[in-house]
């Protein structure tokens, strides 16, 4: 399951709008056009990948007035392209992996499995089925393609055309393995005839097992693992001996799910739906690993009480402060509850959930293997290898965040050695890449105030790839290294550098990238660096034509020592010196997400809307405020138990900063954002009440404890345990300040951040007798609206609360 991460993006609209007239090339817009269904801006180029022999690349495009994405195929040296219509789909290839012999590809296309010759170009099917089939992946002799079906593993003989299981686990207890039973002992020693029936049951039974023993051609024998666990993920060896299973308590209880309430509906009743647990409510099930030897059958499990750190408590403090408090109350109940487990409990680290890297990665020649491990307390990531001989994980790298574990900068795998590790790490303050032997010293082959991302190894094993911001922290391109270490060469320059795909040989690189007003396009270009070539162009001329006004990145200075605030300004080319104007700071969601970048913006109807709002006489600040992704460990962090205080600092100093820079009216500055932003336009209104005339808190997180796990225990901690931080992170808790005009708007269904949150912060204002709030609830949209009526609504209140409160000169 893909972490439920707090969110402010904006979701493409997939209905199909009315015509509209778009805004002529330095005409006026309007909330009609900029909100409707974006269409008429044109299609972001996705998740383009080399075709086979590596001439070609694949990517999807977004079909006008439907959420179907269209597949097509453009020449990487003539840049001629087509789509792909039913007939060529069929013909058509997925994102591929090769032998190390590189005498075959392997590919997924429609949930099934496909093989390739290089030498003939033959395609074969491998998979027909009803299941869908992932994870193709040649064998380390090259004899044989393994791919997964749920997590079960198969193993494709190349030469005899056969699949085969390459494992049958059980998760019951052997019911061949005798247990104590003195009746039945009594039974066999008092009949000849039950003794004779036992002596047949167990000679079959052993010649069954040598001759499946003996036999390739047959299945293997299931190899039971016990009662009491299942499997969370399987990991296959590429030699095909062993596999790593990860395994969770069976039928571990996830919490009490809230529901949401649909009321349009096809069927004309109101129907419930289940959306996600409270964070704290139950913790994730804690995971536990077993080794299987596929060569004799047995398994080991794989201790992790010998991680360094394990037994520790990073929570000690704040532990013994709430266990005394609640002891004091006389609940002696919750008290011990709260007892620190002996050894911490853990999860693998998956690319799914952590963003990025994969919990288990085995080495080319299925030699090693190296598990990446998290604290379910988030203080902690460990990367362990496993010695075969002792059955036993040995720990090569640990990361250690007082705060939390960042869910990104997690990839990390094997040199083409196969006993050298490479990962990412922030120890140092920012990701930076680094390569370690086995039992070796860490090697550090980054270094600076810069993040690396991206980590992609060539095929030679001799270069790295990346994507860093070393330039600029808005500023993202692609650069090698040397593996071995050595110079960090950048190789594009399109400073607004998205994600990148290296050529089957290695010689190209597809390069995705887009710019504040052009969305993400494909373009290719040799690895020695050189100039670019464009293979897309989709977007569509009544959107390229108007003149939009390019947002200026600028540095806000912290007054709190934080150091450069980096933000985009938006204002008229003709701004008067000395004029007293009106502004409106956007902050966006998310809270760990970069806004301030040269790429097209997550939040490109608000860029059309502060367009709106200068053609109005506004002029508009947009912050990555502390908390944004892009600035390193500390900028991250700096929330740790208490969300929304260092980010209100710096949005005052924003405010500070367009009074001093722009003539802006400091009664005239009002604020807007979603999510995490509409969380940090209460969080400002209520903790700094006269400090904006008005706000608008769209889909707002108002009480911490409502939100999920997966993201609030990383920055809060449990509320059970630290109660604190969610008292003093939670608008709610600060109602009583409002005095400044308030407009909450939120999608009745929306499953990530609940409508009750914003209901509930409306009925604390009502019974506080407060004035000027005023709520908006949307029936048919979720976090990320779709729908045009719903977006142009939204905005048109959001818009007349500003024209309303904000713009007018205060008397």
């Amino acid at each position: 399951m893909r972490r439920m991460l707090f969110a402010g993006l904006a979701a493409l609209a997939t209905l199909p709008a009315a015509a509209l007239s778009p805004p002529a090339s330095g005409g006026q817009l309007d909330l009609e056009t900029i909100m409707a269904n974006p269409d008429w801006i044109g299609a972001a180029v996705e998740q383009p990948y080399w075709s086979v022999d590596g001439r070609s690349l694949y990517y999807s495009l977004k079909r006008d007035g439907s959420k179907v994405r269209d597949l097509y195929r453009v020449d990487a040296a003539s840049g001629q392209g087509s789509k792909l219509d039913p007939a060529a789909m069929a013909q058509a290839e997925g994102p591929a992996v090769y032998d190390r012999a590189h005498r075959h590809a392997a590919y997924v296309m429609h949930g099934d499995i496909f093989m390739v010759d290089l030498s003939t170009g033959r395609h074969v099917q491998v998979t027909r089925s009803t299941e869908a089939e992932s994870a193709p992946r040649f064998s380390s002799d090259g004899r044989s393609l393994q791919y997964r079906q749920g997590h079960n593993w198969f193993v494709y003989d190349l030469a005899g055309g056969v699949s085969a299981p390459a494992a049958v686990l059980r998760f019951v207890d052997d019911p061949q393995v005798k247990k104590p039973d003195q009746l039945k002992d009594m039974q066999l020693e008092l009949f000849r005839s039950l003794r004779e029936n036992k002596s047949d049951k167990d000679a079959s039974r052993d010649n069954d097992d040598a001759l499946i023993a003996a036999d390739p051609s047959r299945a293997p024998k299931p190899i039971y693992l016990g009662e009491g666990g299942e499997p969370a993920d399987t990991e296959l060896s590429p030699d095909g001996r062993w596999m790593v299973v990860v395994t969770k308590p069976k039928g571990a209880k996830e919490g009490k799910r809230p529901e949401v309430t649909h009321y349009v509906t096809d069927s004309g009743y109101a129907e419930q739906q289940e959306t996600r647990v409270y964070v704290g409510r139950n913790d994730p099930a804690p995971q536990s690993l077993v080794l299987v030897d596929l060569k004799t059958a047995k398994f080991y499990p794989l201790k992790t009480d010998t991680l360094p750190g394990i037994k520790d408590d990073p929570l000690k403090d704040i532990r013994a402060k709430t266990v005394a408090a609640l002891e004091k109350d006389g609940k002696a109940d919750e008290a011990k509850a709260l007892k620190a487990p002996e050894v911490r409990p853990v999860r693998i680290v998956s690319g799914a959930e952590d963003g990025g890297g994969g919990g288990i990665v085995w080495s080319d020649d299925g030699q090693n293997v190296a598990i990446q491990l998290r604290a379910i307390d988030n203080k902690d990531r460990w990367i362990a290898n496993v010695d075969f001989d002792k059955h036993a994980l040995v720990t090569q790298h640990r990361l250690t965040d007082n705060a939390w574990i960042n869910w990104n900068f997690n990839d990390f795998g094997w040199l083409k050695d196969g006993r050298t590790l490479w990962y990412l790490s922030e120890e140092t303050g920012y990701s930076q890449l680094y390569t370690k032997t086995l039992g070796g010293k860490p090697k550090a082959l980054t270094s600076g105030k810069f993040e690396v991302s991206h980590p992609a190894l060539s095929e030679d094993g001799q270069w790295f790839y990346v994507r860093t911001n070393q330039v600029a922290p808005y500023s993202y391109d692609v650069y090698r290294l040397p593996s071995a270490g050595g110079e960090l060469a950048r190789l594009t320059q399109v400073q607004g550098m998205d994600d990148f795909a290296l050529s089957p040989d290695g010689r190209q690189l597809a390069v995705l990238h887009s710019s504040p007003y052009t969305l993400a396009q494909l373009a290719v270009q040799g690895v020695d660096g050189g100039a670019a070539r464009e293979l897309t162009n989709t977007m569509k001329p009544a959107f390229t034509a108007h003149a939009w006004i390019q947002p200026k990145i600028v540095s806000v200075p912290s007054s709190h020592g934080a150091g450069a605030i980096w933000a985009k300004y938006y204002g008229p080319a003709d701004e008067a010196a000395g004029a007293s104007r009106p502004a409106v700071i956007f902050v966006h969601g998310a809270g760990y997400l970069q806004n301030v970048t040269l790429s097209y913006s997550n939040y490109f109807r608000e860029q059309m809307f502060h367009n709106l709002l200068v053609q109005q006489g506004y002029v508009v600040l947009d912050m990555d405020y502390r908390a944004s992704d892009g600035y390193g460990r500390a900028w991250r962090t700096a929330i740790y138990r208490q969300m929304g205080h260092p980010e209100l600092e710096d949005l005052l100093d924003g405010k500070a900063w367009l009074v001093k820079n722009h003539g802006v009216d400091p009664k005239r500055i009002g604020m807007y954002g979603g999510s995490y932003g509409g969380f940090m336009t209460l969080m400002s209104l209520l903790r700094a009440p006269g400090e904006f005339a008005a706000g608008s808190a769209l889909r707002p997180v108002t009480d911490w404890t409502s939100y999920n796990h997966e993201y609030t225990s990383n920055i809060l901690n449990d509320p059970q345990l630290d109660p604190e931080s969610y008292q003093v992170s939670s608008p709610i808790n600060f109602a009583d300040k409002l005095q400044d005009p308030l407009l909450m708007e939120h999608g009745l269904i929306d499953d990530n951040v609940l409508t009750s949150d914003t209901i509930r912060l409306y009925q604390r204002f009502i019974e506080l007798h407060k004035n000027n709030f005023w709520m908006s609830l949307y029936p048919m949209e979720r976090h990320g609206f779709v729908h045009p009526d719903s977006w142009y609504d939204e905005y048109r209140r959001i818009d007349e609360l500003f024209n309303t409160y904000v713009k007018p000169v205060k008397q």
